[in-house]
């Protein structure tokens, strides 16, 4: 079975200032988009599932979701507030959706197979829809534990010049198997050049620039959504009554690879990421791709 990409793409990117999924990035009106469906479907993916907010599926479907209709399958899940499993309620005064992982939960009654996650405002490269394809091919199978993957970036390379941004930073062990993830919010460059950030517990951590950091580039087999509903069940009994809090795939990982549940491998990729976290990001992503189509990596316009 072909694998599936379930795309992130429910945010209207509050920093950024607008619906930067629908943002012109290339030479031709291309978005970053356009850019991750192209090398999806040059990787071999069957299938796209864009997660998105129900009050502007319209404009998506029209602006986004139909230009890749001839191409590869289209599907869309909504990420809603309510959808909570049986027993939880959404506390009265909460706006924001769950986080992450409650995003890709959205996406559980259309995915049938094998299946990666990425966000729709990050460009990831050719190269790494074609490690996790080929990781796809290769780990089929499951015993003892469930077998996941993930497209890892180092830390200096992911970093905006305009502002801080979130990572799950990666510990791996010899064999590139991931041992822990853990998400840090709000990091940045100081004046004297180390990137530090805050832990989910507020405090400090200082970060190396070459630590691999995830950039929400998964792979996933179906499992992996009962694995996700137990975790979220338990996320919201501890922290379901705080009014922004999330639960995030890094997280959701974690958990399962300190249980024995699930391994994680890093995959290594040759790619170059960014991303357009703050409008001033634009240039830098808009001039990224145009050099990229000067190497012949790309056709122009798309296609």
């Amino acid at each position: 079975m072909k694998p599936t990409l379930i795309v992130l793409a429910a945010g209207m990117g509050s920093r950024y200032g607008g619906l930067k999924q629908m943002d012109p990035m290339g030479p031709n009106g291309e978005t970053v988009l356009d850019y991750s469906v192209f090398d999806a479907i040059r990787a071999g993916f069957g299938k796209v599932v864009f997660v998105i907010r129900e009050d502007f599926a319209e404009a998506f479907r029209e602006g986004v979701g139909a230009r890749f209709a001839e191409r590869i399958e289209v599907d869309y899940a909504f990420q809603q507030l309510d959808d909570l499993p049986a027993g939880f309620a959404v506390p009265a005064d909460r706006a924001k959706p769950w986080g992450t992982a409650h995003a890709v939960r959205a996406a559980r009654d259309v995915v049938a197979g094998p299946f990666a996650v990425i966000n729709a405002d990050d460009f990831y490269g050719a190269d790494a829809y074609r490690v996790i394809a080929e990781w796809f091919a290769a780990h089929g199978g499951r015993d003892d534990r469930s077998h996941y993957s993930m497209v890892g970036y180092p830390l200096r390379n992911t970093l905006s010049e305009h502002g801080s941004v979130n990572r799950g930073i990666c510990r791996t062990d010899a064999g590139q198997l991931l041992e822990d993830v853990e998400e840090v919010v709000e990091i940045a460059r100081g004046d004297d050049g180390v990137a530090r950030g805050k832990r989910l517990d507020g405090s400090i951590l200082e970060i190396a620039p070459d630590s691999p950091v995830s950039m929400n580039f998964w792979g996933f087999t179906p499992e992996f959504f009962g694995q996700l509903e137990e975790h979220f069940r338990a996320f919201l009994e501890e922290k379901g009554g705080e009014l922004k809090s999330e639960c995030y795939i890094p997280t959701v990982v974690d958990d399962l690879i300190s249980r024995g549940a699930a391994d994680c491998r890093v995959l290594e990729t040759s790619a170059n990421w960014f991303g357009v976290t703050y409008p001033e990001d634009k240039p830098h992503v808009v001039e990224s791709i145009a050099a990229l189509i000067e190497q012949g990596s790309y056709p122009t316009p798309l296609g």
